[in-house]
């Protein structure tokens, strides 16, 4: 009943956030960007392709009273640039929207699914041809890209019949230049490991970071374990995502990231945390603790 109500744990302000629209895109993406749109949405751009991950621009929930927005989505789906490719982790409502689906449907883009989420697009209208399926350590080239879907501690499903009739996956991109790591929703595991040893060291790992429970430990990441995974995978900066747009467990909207802001300071890790909608090069763009009373 708690995704009904109004958050207790939701901040009492509007997040800061920077507005875009289609024109604040380049009309060709930049050889490497980053642009995070609130929990697990983001736009990358590596070697002038635009990725675009996990889409959710309204509630998380399959009713539009479910599991609302604390904060508004710095972008609307109707103002997005063109996309290159769509990268889906699984078919949770938090990273999964059929409106954002059917609105890409008749685009020309490459949707990059977990096994058997390919038929979830396909009921929304995305040809079948468009749509790559991938089981875990299978691959598939987009330009100059190679993009791998990696193993993840998680699940799938968004009814009470279809628990784990899909698979779930993390993702290395690849390019000319970067290595990069999405995480995807997971606990922790020996997948880490085994994913820095393969297709390590990383350039940036995207790291989900919340709604971890002691009930559920094999579900999400708590704090620690975010740094622990990316000393496991060998990466050089952490972006922390999968956090202060949802309520989706028993803490506070700002607890995760302050804590793995102060973990990975202790550890030496280099984190990157823009504004919703701010962009930034990773590594270069500077970014602030904007979740903190400025």
């Amino acid at each position: 009943m708690r995704f009904f109500k109004t958050s207790p744990n939701a901040p009492t302000a509007e997040l800061p956030r920077k507005a875009l629209t289609k024109k604040d895109f380049p009309a060709e993406p930049s050889s490497y960007a980053t642009y995070w749109l609130g929990h697990s949405t983001a736009i990358i751009e590596l070697d002038g392709k635009r990725i675009l991950i996990d889409p959710v621009f309204e509630n998380a929930g399959p009713l539009p009273i479910i599991a609302r927005r604390m904060s508004p989505a710095p972008l609307q789906r109707e103002e997005l640039p063109a996309i290159d490719v769509v990268m889906i982790t699984h078919d949770h409502y938090d990273h999964l929207e059929a409106e954002t689906m059917k609105f890409l449907a008749d685009k020309n883009i490459q949707f990059i699914v977990p096994l058997a989420v390919g038929a979830r697009l396909q009921g929304w209208g995305v040809p079948k041809n468009k749509i790559t399926e991938l089981a875990w350590d299978q691959s598939v080239t987009h330009g100059s890209l190679t993009i791998t879907a990696c193993s993840t501690v998680h699940y799938s499903g968004r009814s009470y019949n279809d628990r784990n009739k899909t698979l779930w996956a993390s993702y290395v991109i690849k390019g000319k230049e970067k290595n990069l790591y999405w995480s995807g929703d997971t606990g922790y595991g020996d997948h880490f490991k085994e994913i820095g040893r393969k297709h390590g060291p990383f350039d940036l790992a995207f790291m989900e970071i919340d709604a971890w429970n002691n009930g559920w430990p094999n579900t999400h990441l708590f704090p620690e374990q975010v740094i622990k995974a990316c000393q496991d995978i060998n990466t050089k900066l952490l972006f922390p995502i999968h956090f202060s747009t949802f309520d989706l467990a028993l803490h506070p909207w700002d607890e995760s990231i302050k804590m793995v802001a102060d973990l990975a300071s202790k550890h030496d890790i280099e984190i990157v945390t823009p504004l919703m909608g701010e962009k930034v090069i990773p590594g270069t763009t500077p970014t602030r603790k904007w979740w903190m009373p400025q």
